[in-house]
């Protein structure tokens, strides 16, 4: 009985201590759960914080390289843009360069310059100023018409006095002197067409004139066989074709001996108020160096330039450009420092640049010598020209 209550004693403390055992051993098995969870999130979170900073680090490193990529863009159109611009520049050079070599051109050296009127030549002012040449290569057709009427504008500031330079107190003696002016100048006509008005005074006349006393009188102008026959064929011509009057048509007067486009308008222009273009050597050289036309032909070209101004221009467009050529725009020795265009001309350069040296090239009134007229307008007296000597004087 002892024994048995003994061992149900012992088994009740058994079961006690396991009892006080067991809950000791879940608190410890719980802790250590607890702590492991715990080790486990900041392990998490750690690595989280990594991660997430992993991350923003390598967005940084991105916004960085997408900067400076765009920056590289941005910064590569205008290292590129320099050499186009280089290039475009040299392009727009290379047609200067190409232009510069003319047949005569001025030492590099020598500063160009030019004044901006001729007239200052005369009263022995230069006022100057830089001058380059322009050439007109791809000039369109509006900036070339817009060109060729400042030009004439300018001159006609230049020559406001401008007028035929043949002495004439009809028709009849304008188309006779034009004929006679062939390869010679209009200086030598004059001094040699009073002598032969003064005996064939009409056509009737200088008709029935004896042709060796016609080929003495005209002999210093050239050519004078060949003039003789002209001026007496065309006098036969209109004394019985037209009554011994000048036709006021060039179908009529183009069909008289001696006579073509070239002296039909300078009769028609002059004797008859009509506009006519005069395509004479003068005005066929400044033609072609203004670039106004690269033709040749005198019809052609008087085509080619009418068609760039007003027809009622074309007379006055004409006595221009041909006092022009005449005083300045010479045929061997351009005054190109001396020149009212010469900002506008191409062809600047292809004669004497300076100023002083230019001036001393300068021809007639502008040069301060006597013009081609015996009996010159009065508006050319009034502006410093003077009357050329009679055949024989000085």
């Amino acid at each position: 009985m002892k024994k048995s209550a003994a061992s149900k004693e012992s088994a009740a403390s058994g079961k006690s201590a396991a009892s006080a055992e067991t809950p000791a051993k879940k608190a410890a098995v719980s802790e250590k759960a607890t702590a492991s969870k715990q080790a486990s999130t900041a392990k998490k979170t750690s690595a989280a914080k990594k991660t997430s900073a992993a991350k923003k680090t390598a967005a940084t490193a991105r916004t960085a390289a997408t900067a400076k990529t765009s920056a590289a863009k941005k910064a590569s159109p205008a290292k590129k843009a320099s050499p186009a611009k280089k290039a475009s520049a040299a392009k727009k050079a290379s047609p200067a360069k190409k232009a510069a070599p003319l047949k005569r051109q001025a030492p590099a050296k020598k500063p160009a310059v030019a004044p901006k009127k001729a007239t200052a030549a005369v009263k022995g002012v230069a006022p100057a100023k830089t001058v380059a040449p322009k050439p007109p290569r791809g000039e369109s057709r509006t900036a070339l018409v817009r060109r060729a009427r400042r030009i004439d504008r300018e001159l006609a500031e230049v020559y406001p006095y401008a007028h035929p330079e043949l002495d004439f107190e009809n028709p009849f003696q304008l188309v006779v002197a034009t004929v006679l002016s062939a390869q010679t100048t209009d200086l030598r006509v004059n001094q040699t067409t009073p002598a032969l008005f003064a005996k064939y005074p009409t056509p009737e006349d200088l008709a029935a004139a004896v042709p060796e006393e016609v080929e003495e009188i005209l002999r210093p102008t050239g050519f004078f066989r060949a003039k003789t026959k002209s001026v007496i064929g065309l006098s036969k011509a209109l004394a019985e074709d037209f009554g011994g009057e000048v036709p006021g048509r060039l179908e009529d007067l183009v069909k008289l001996p001696g006579v073509g486009r070239k002296t039909a308008f300078v009769v028609l222009g002059n004797a008859f108020g009509r506009p006519g273009i005069t395509v004479d050597t003068h005005f066929q050289r400044l033609v072609r160096r203004w670039r106004w036309t690269e033709e040749t032909d005198p019809d052609k070209i008087e085509a080619a330039v009418g068609a760039l101004f007003p027809k009622s221009d074309w007379t006055d467009l004409s006595h221009h450009v041909i006092w022009h050529g005449r005083r300045i725009c010479h045929a061997r020795k351009p005054a190109c420092g001396a020149c009212p265009i010469a900002p506008l001309c191409p062809a600047y350069g292809e004669g004497e640049t300076d100023p002083e040296k230019a001036k001393k090239l300068l021809k007639y009134e502008k040069g301060g010598f006597p013009g081609q007229r015996l009996k010159p307008p009065q508006a050319y007296l009034d502006a410093g020209g003077k009357p050329a000597p009679p055949l024989g004087a000085g």
